[in-house]
């Protein structure tokens, strides 16, 4: 007589029995709810930096003033508490506005699902930081890759091995190139004192994604070189880098060497040794701010110069 391997019944849960059709729609039904900022965690690895800069501080001042009028969306933890989706500006800005709770959706999300919503949120922003893409992007691409998208790789112009398929979506999706895409994922392997000088302008995309193929000890001696002498690559001089670091023979005086190399657009430049003005300025003020200043002040004494001259 063969055994039965197992007879479903459908029998009906606990909550099942106990509980009316309403209550249990009820249940699946999302609602706004206020919860204590306290039991709101940050999305881990969040790709977007919130400041307390000028805008965050009008944002405060408005909800001192009218609340959180557009509802933050939380996902619940294992643990307890809950994990912020989208809505972390207005989380940092409750919290200047001395409030103890703030509006949320609680929404059941996968891992992917929420890493997607919160990139996709927060990508509608207005100016957004290159290395905020760049990790943005790479979270994306990865989550969309986990669920289900064609992973065939290929190798692409800049060299990294990625789903084409995936890539070409993302980029369509946020209005990027597919190469475009790959270069500020590329910028994920800089080190963050060298993706903070892309996210200052102060070295462009394209010797940026060069430079991002140095190991992380020669990207320290670069940096240590480049505030030294205050310049940045040239894209002809991270490519010739990167190709020195490729062969196994870029040191500290090679590195030296290409800096000092005359850029092709290069015009003739006065030079001051950092060291002379820093005590004037704050540390950690950045270079494009230091000859702002000095600038302006050159301006105003040259403007009483000449007032002194007409006086005479």
């Amino acid at each position: 007589m063969a055994k039965n391997k197992g007879i479903n019944l459908n029998l009906p849960s606990v909550d099942d029995l106990f509980s009316t059709q309403e209550e249990r729609e009820e249940a699946k039904r999302e609602s706004v709810r206020e919860i204590p900022l306290k039991e709101i965690s940050d999305f881990p690895d969040h790709p977007f930096k919130v400041k307390a800069d000028e805008s965050m501080l009008e944002m405060a001042e408005s909800i001192r003033e009218y609340g959180v009028l557009v509802p933050a969306l939380v996902r619940e933890k294992p643990g307890g508490g809950y994990e912020m989706v989208a809505g972390h500006r207005r989380k940092m800005a409750s919290e200047l506005a001395e409030k103890p709770e703030m509006p949320c959706i609680v929404r059941n999300l996968t891992d992917d699902e929420a890493v997607l919503i919160m990139i996709d949120s927060n990508l509608q922003r207005e100016k957004i930081l290159p290395s905020e893409k760049a990790f943005a992007y790479k979270m994306k691409l990865e989550a969309m890759k986990r669920q289900g998208m064609r992973t065939d790789l290929t190798s692409d112009p800049v060299g990294q091995k990625l789903s084409r398929y995936s890539v070409e979506i993302l980029g369509e999706s946020v209005g990027e190139s597919k190469s475009q895409i790959q270069r500020y994922i590329r910028l994920t392997e800089l080190i963050p004192p060298i993706l903070d000088m892309v996210d200052e302008n102060r070295i462009a995309m394209r010797p940026a994604v060069e430079l991002s193929y140095l190991p992380k000890d020669q990207q320290e001696i670069l940096l240590d070189t480049m505030q030294l002498e205050d310049c940045t690559p040239s894209h002809a001089q991270a490519i010739k880098l990167r190709k020195f670091s490729e062969e196994g023979r870029l040191n500290k005086d090679d590195i030296f060497s290409i800096l000092a190399e005359e850029k092709g657009n290069q015009k003739e430049q006065f030079r001051m040794p950092k060291a002379r003005i820093s005590k004037y300025f704050s540390p950690g003020t950045p270079a494009k701010q230091m000859e702002d200043t000095i600038i302006k002040a050159l301006e105003l004494y040259r403007k009483r110069e000449r007032s002194k001259d007409r006086e005479r």
